[in-house]
């Protein structure tokens, strides 16, 4: 069984000339909460329709689960729970309706896991779909994913149209309905806080390549933002820079690992470090996002700790 609950190699897709997804490199490990992070438009929503075999690649591949996704789409849809940016139901529905419909179809479904979710997220059972605010209805499909004792939760955007306090709810669950039990949580979002509130693993995507990929506590111990000015510093990223830009007399350095070293090499050149800043995920979302150079993906040590 492979260790990766999702891996894709160069996966690319166009739509006419736009390109959503270039050259896309990713790894989520078994048992992770990976947070797939980047700016709205940054190609989030179009990989995950092709890692459900929603939106065919133009380039490239992917594996769920040890499953090809051009080959393989009803294994994949057998293992994932999915929910998708457009959250609609049957309109005549109401969420009771809707938990009994779709029971018969998970021989895994948790009646224990329906009835925490209507407890928690303070569900309206007998109010038709079609009634329902966009925050409610998120939450219907919530329970019917938590709910299927699936391998592999996907969920896009999912704590769109929720408020902050049910948004707090939501993550805890994830965190204890799928997290604790080894299951796989891979979710897109744009709110750096709630990816810091759950996950292990983060990716960072924009304009559909992926910039940075690794473990959230690598990037607390090992990341640091150097400053430093002087003649012939470095202007492109290469290990263990991932991002590098200059800003008048000043470079500025995002560094994965061994920052006091990277630092000394500088000052022994003659060059003026000016600061070694540890980073949270908000600063290195930031400092990737902003700079025009391509960056490489990489963590404080291997970027893709788990084989393949």
């Amino acid at each position: 069984m492979s260790q990766q609950a999702i891996v894709t190699q160069g996966l690319v897709k166009h739509y006419g000339k736009l390109v959503a997804v270039s050259g896309l490199e990713m790894h989520v490990p078994r048992g992770a909460v990976y947070g797939f992070l980047g700016r709205n438009g940054a190609g989030k929503t179009t990989t995950i329709k092709m890692l459900m075999g929603l939106a065919r690649p133009t380039a490239g591949g992917a594996r769920v689960l040890g499953f090809d996704i051009a080959r393989d789409r009803i294994e994949i849809l057998r293992r994932v729970a999915f929910v998708g940016e457009n959250k609609a139901l049957y309109d005549g529905l109401t969420p009771a309706e809707m938990v009994r419909f779709t029971r018969a179809f998970y021989p895994r479904w948790s009646d224990a896991a329906v009835e925490k979710c209507i407890r928690q997220l303070e569900i309206p059972l007998q109010q038709k779909f079609r009634t329902l605010s966009k925050g409610n209805r998120a939450k219907v499909w919530l329970l019917v994913a938590l709910a299927q004792g699936a391998d592999l939760l996907l969920l896009d955007e999912p704590t769109a149209g929720l408020d902050p306090f049910m948004n707090d709810v939501l993550l805890k669950l994830l965190a204890e309905e799928v997290g604790g039990e080894g299951r796989t949580v891979f979710f897109s979002s744009h709110h750096l806080a709630e990816v810091e509130q759950i996950c292990d693993w983060v990716g960072i995507v924009e304009e559909g390549r992926m910039l940075l990929e690794a473990r959230l506590d690598d990037i607390r111990e090992h990341y640091r933002l150097v400053i430093a000015a002087g003649r012939g510093l470095p202007s492109a990223p290469s290990a263990p820079v991932v991002a590098a830009a200059r800003n008048g007399e000043f470079s500025r350095y995002l560094v994965t690992r061994d920052a006091e070293a990277f630092a000394a090499q500088f000052r022994s050149q003659g060059a003026s470090v000016t600061e070694v800043t540890p980073l949270s995920l908000r600063e290195v979302f930031l400092e990737l996002v902003r700079k025009e150079e391509t960056c490489t993906s990489g963590n404080a040590g291997a970027i893709h700790a788990i084989p393949s």
